[in-house]
């Protein structure tokens, strides 16, 4: 099982493909099944996490509010600059700046592990930042996207409280009063939270399998670059605050890696244009393939 996890990037790719060629394949999973989708994942993650986690924040706060600053500062001007200078349409523009401003994912734990980084600073970095977006990604998606369209800060809140806050919560609490369940639950939980993520990203792709298709070339160029800069600023910004290269790799991934089936349910249920919801599939699908492939370069030179 932790072999097919570990090709998540393949997954997230091949469901992307089929949903171009053939939609009707994922676009039955909409609507509340892509909320439930996220919040398996969230849940997963939640199940994951113990009290002695969030009491590690405290003893190490550098790394961890490294990962956390680098996240909700690089990537969402990042975001707003690359909408700008490629000239997105409105919808698209949102949208990128929208998923710039997600935090970090559980796909950047599962890079981590295979790249040999500090995997138990990137689970700390993902919950820290995780509970930080449910105030700081509908502030930084009103101030940015909001020079394109009017932006309901407190329905974007709402919307990230439900389907992040609730479930790492409910997660949480069972692995401290059901801690046989759990066991049995976590060997098989990363496995399931890719296959949410391959079916909630098919399915926005899917359902705007002609504009992606129409808007490949800039659309691709501004995702693409969004998780570059990611990667290359989270690194940059770790080894200029001196810390050592296996906490630099750790951050590079952190930063570099959105949690963009949060960007698709948010742009899902707040913004009434398809399209908004586009660049965090196309995302989920860009950061896989970059930082699998920074993975496999590290675990080769791990330091």
């Amino acid at each position: 099982m932790q072999r097919l996890t570990n090709l998540f990037p393949v997954w997230v790719l091949l469901g992307s493909a089929a949903a171009v060629v053939y939609p009707p394949a994922f676009t039955w999973f909409s609507g509340p099944f892509i909320v439930w989708g996220l919040a398996v994942i969230m849940l997963g993650m939640g199940i994951t996490l113990t009290t002695n986690d969030f009491a590690q924040v405290l003893r190490t706060p550098r790394p961890v509010f490294l990962g956390v600053i680098g996240q909700f500062t690089i990537m969402p001007l990042v975001g707003w600059s690359l909408a700008r200078l490629l000239a997105l349409d409105t919808p698209l523009a949102v949208g990128l700046i929208l998923v710039s401003c997600c935090p970090g994912g559980t796909a950047s734990n599962v890079v981590t592990y295979i790249a040999r980084a500090n995997l138990a600073l990137s689970l700390l970095m993902t919950m820290c930042s995780t509970f930080g977006a449910v105030l700081l990604t509908p502030l930084l998606t009103a101030v940015l996207a909001g020079t394109y369209v009017d932006v309901d800060a407190f329905g974007l809140f709402r919307s990230t409280a439900q389907v992040v806050l609730l479930p790492v919560i409910t997660g949480v609490v069972l692995n401290q009063r059901l801690p046989g369940l759990v066991r049995l639950v976590l060997p098989v939980a990363p496995f399931i939270a890719v296959l949410a993520i391959v079916l909630i990203c098919a399915s926005i792709i899917g359902q705007n399998a002609d504009t992606v298709v129409a808007a490949a070339p800039r659309l691709l160029a501004a995702v693409t670059l969004l998780h570059v800069f990611g990667f290359g600023l989270g690194w940059l910004l770790a080894r200029v605050l001196r810390f050592d290269e296996r906490t630099a790799r750790t951050a590079s991934i952190e930063v570099g890696m959105q949690n963009s089936g949060l960007g698709v349910v948010l742009a899902t249920s707040n913004f009434a244009h398809p399209l908004t919801a586009v660049p965090s599939a196309l995302s989920a699908t860009m950061h896989s393939i970059i930082g699998s492939f920074l993975a496999a370069l590290w675990r080769r030179n791990p330091r």
